[in-house]
């Protein structure tokens, strides 16, 4: 019997590499897709009457509008507001309003105060910085990614082969028509499209796998915990098959005790430091 006090004290307190922190390959792509507006938007900046400029900017560059959302820290190409009366939906791919309304925005936003008051000098610099802000959405993603591919690491030192012995990504209904296996009682009689990370296969057991990393605890992980301890005990009754999870970080101390029900009932839960003594070998024979 594992101790779960013993096992949870050598949880990480991260796993991030260097290129977690911000993809800037990406930041500096985005930017590059809209430099030449950027730049032509520069003109305004310090500009003493910047209503009238920008109806004249945008009247001959009108493709300069798809810039805004960013300067905004706005992904979307459609940006919706309410005024109080009417909802409206300004459109920065194609013009779909007049440019007066367009106005409205900008003034309302506070862009044409950071434009022509100087608070900025650059609106390449500046939109720059903006796409490193969003960017840092995305660490939770490579989070994850960084999780699996440690995973992935120690099961092709295992000897695994990908797309014969492992499969990434791997729907039920997937290993359902590749090997035959019935797993409608993890699907819901089908009804659920459940994805697993990994699926390993052995001379005999397959092996849905999970993995995930949580530097920061949340409510998240609770449901996580008690989604994968019934994935669990629904895997049971499956010949065949067994579910298998790989999970750390310290982010799990908000969401404790719910993990320690899982690993109470769950034989394949394991974390960093049993990959490191040789898990995949120990379990997947």
């Amino acid at each position: 019997m594992r101790n779960f006090e013993e096992w949870f004290s050598g949880f990480r307190k991260s796993i991030a590499d260097y290129s977690y922190y911000t993809d800037f390959e990406k930041v500096y792509g985005n930017i590059e897709s809209i430099k030449l507006e950027l730049n032509i938007l520069n003109s305004l900046i310090g500009s003493k009457n910047i209503e009238r400029e920008f109806e004249k900017l945008i009247g001959k560059y009108p493709e300069t509008l798809k810039c805004i959302p960013l300067l905004l820290a706005v992904r979307a190409k459609e940006v919706f507001v309410f005024d109080g009366i009417n909802e409206l939906q300004y459109n920065f791919a194609k013009q779909n309003l007049p440019i007066e309304q367009y106005k409205i925005f900008m003034k309302k936003t506070g862009m044409f105060d950071l434009i022509s008051n100087h608070l900025i000098n650059n609106l390449v610099d500046y939109a720059t910085g903006v796409e490193i802000g969003l960017d840092s959405n995305g660490r939770k993603n490579r989070g994850g990614h960084l999780m699996e591919k440690l995973v992935e690491s120690y099961i092709l030192k295992e000897g695994f082969v990908k797309d014969e012995t492992y499969f990434k990504e791997m729907y039920i209904r997937q290993i359902t028509q590749k090997w035959g296996v019935d797993l409608s009682a993890i699907s819901n009689k089908g009804k659920t499209e459940k994805r697993f990370d990994f699926v390993i296969i052995t001379p005999k057991m397959i092996y849905g796998i999970e993995t995930n990393f949580y530097g920061g605890g949340g409510s998240k992980l609770n449901e996580t915990a008690r989604s994968y301890k019934a994935l669990a005990i629904e895997s049971d009754s499956i010949e065949g098959f067994d579910f298998v999870w790989f999970t750390d970080g310290k982010g799990w101390i908000s969401a404790k005790h719910n993990l320690e029900e899982t690993f109470d009932i769950m034989p394949h839960i394991y974390n960093i430091n049993d990959l490191e003594n040789g898990i995949i070998r120990e379990v997947f024979k």
